[in-house]
């Protein structure tokens, strides 16, 4: 059976830390920066983890990384 081919969208969205679980950064914070506050701002910055109900669903996409 071949090898599973993974989202590439997905692979460059997310990675995994060193425990297993699934790193992303936080959305909303690339454009349309003017109306929004600079303690929203702020928060955008960094990353974050996802859910856990949504990292099962990104074991099927990133298949390679797991």
């Amino acid at each position: 059976m071949p090898k599973m081919k993974s989202n590439s969208g997905a692979a460059k969205r997310f990675s995994k830390t060193g425990s297993g679980k699934w790193k992303r950064n936080k959305a909303f914070g690339s454009h349309i920066l003017t109306k929004k506050s600079p303690k929203r701002k702020r928060n955008m910055r960094g990353t974050e983890l996802v859910s856990g109900s949504d990292a099962k669903s990104l074991e099927r996409l990133v298949p390679g990384r797991g």
